[in-house]
């Protein structure tokens, strides 16, 4: 026993990052459940004890618990809550409706407005909430202008991604990257709403421009979007009003981060604290996605095994090698690496290997230069996932449910336009960075 012990802490940097690495290959496989992986991942890292030094693994219980990031936990778990009782008053869906109606039908209006609404919404929502409640009014309009939804849809795919991308909320990366960074709401708003409004606007009129053709409908049909009946889309009103106050109190408690020092995650809790007062916990809880809040504690475990061994320190040391130490070098490839990877991989596992290393970067080389980094990573991360199908879950989510109405959106058809959009927001991105961090 004590030989594989010794063998095992000898070759720990190996071992966790084979671990890592196999986790990597069956997440991006998808043939089992990536939470599977991931807590099988962890349960193999615990069970060689590579976070337990020179300790038997199986005499403590709780030496892991510091690996597991719950500023993290919490603060996923609690705007889950959030939103789920939010929405099932139809107030969101009330909202889409009237910005609809005022587009008086026109089609290439009727794009750009569910499109802005998409983005604005996926901020402060989770992508995968904001596509779910938009796209079944987006079918009913294209029914209505008897136009194809998949324009719509793929509009709608690409806004959700670059809108999550502009706050502390809006994407998981963005969440992972704001407690390793001890960045607060408003560090996200200050530094990457700007680029994210920028590159928004770009990504509709490009994609308006490319559908033009197919954006055309009769005057009698865009009247009927002009007059929809949104007088039934808010199901319960004390809940819309209850759920719409605190949601407002806690976004207001995120802008005031800087000044009341209470954290995010715990502004977050007691939103979804007072909301379950006037709610059955069992009902909303059961909502709660679960398998992402499991998928996240696999990870921290298995990315924390590698941290502990000094394999993260090493990867560190190698990309500053690479580059020379130039700031400027090092912001490239982590943005342009990040946008590329996060198409291909999912996200958030590559986020969570990210920070540490680029927390190690900045204990080694100073928060002056780590600083444009994190923003980096986050616009990479999140940007990325618009590259294919795949890349992030609201693209799976929405190409399901194309399917199942009639109008699949396959692998090859979404890949023309996301590498496209992709490519263009991590060129605005290599220019944003260049400008605001790089040139002195």
């Amino acid at each position: 026993m004590e030989n594989i012990q010794t063998f095992i802490q000898n070759n720990a940097i190996a071992i966790s990052a084979s671990i890592l690495i196999v986790a990597y290959i069956f997440i991006a496989w998808e043939k089992i459940s990536k939470v599977t992986v991931a807590l099988l991942g962890a349960s193999l890292t615990l069970l060689l004890g590579l976070l337990a030094a020179d300790k038997n693994p199986l005499d403590m219980a709780g030496y892991f618990i510091s690996f597991i990031d719950f500023n993290v936990i919490f603060l996923l778990v609690s705007m889950m809550i959030i939103v789920h009782i939010a929405s099932k008053s139809g107030m969101f869906s009330w909202m889409a409706n009237e910005i609809l109606k005022r587009t008086k039908g026109k089609p290439k209006l009727v794009l750009a407005a569910l499109a802005i609404f998409t983005g604005v919404a996926s901020a402060f929502l989770d992508n995968v909430t904001t596509v779910i409640l938009v796209m079944p009014i987006t079918f009913a309009a294209c029914k209505l202008l008897d136009i194809n939804p998949i324009p719509f849809l793929i509009t709608e795919i690409f806004c959700s991604n670059i809108g999550g991308t502009a706050t502390l909320i809006g994407d998981p990366p963005n969440i992972i990257i704001g407690s390793a960074a001890n960045f607060s709401f408003m560090d996200f708003v200050r530094e990457l709403t700007l680029v994210v409004a920028v590159i928004m606007v770009v990504v509709i009129g490009m994609l308006i421009f490319i559908y033009r053709k197919e954006l055309k409908s009769s005057s009698e049909k865009m009247e009927l979007v002009s007059k929809i009946d949104n007088s039934s889309s808010i199901t319960d009103m004390p809940l819309a009003i209850r759920s719409g106050i605190m949601l407002l109190l806690v976004i207001l408690g995120f802008v005031t981060h800087d000044i009341t020092h209470i954290p995010t995650f715990l502004i977050a809790m007691i939103g979804a604290s007072l909301l379950l007062i006037f709610e059955k916990p069992e009902k909303v809880l059961v909502e709660v996605e679960w398998n992402t809040i499991f998928f996240f504690v696999g990870l921290f475990i298995i990315i924390g095994a590698l941290e502990h061994s000094g394999g993260i320190a090493l990867m560190a040391k190698w990309l500053l090698e690479v580059t020379k130490g130039s700031q400027e070098a090092t912001s490239m490839i982590i943005l342009w690496a990040s946008g590329i990877l996060s198409g291909v991989i999912d996200n958030i596992p590559y986020t969570a290997t990210m920070a540490p290393m680029i927390a190690t970067i900045e204990n080694t080389m100073g928060h002056a230069y780590a600083h444009p980094l994190w923003w980096c990573l986050s616009l990479g991360a999140c940007l990325g996932g618009n590259m294919t199908i795949i890349g992030a879950a609201a693209n799976v989510i929405v190409s399901e449910n194309a399917n199942k109405a009639g109008h699949p959106i396959s692998f090859m058809y979404f890949l023309k336009y996301g590498i496209i959009t992709t490519m263009i927001s991590l060129a605005i991105s290599t220019v944003y960075i260049y400008l605001r961090f790089l040139a002195h």
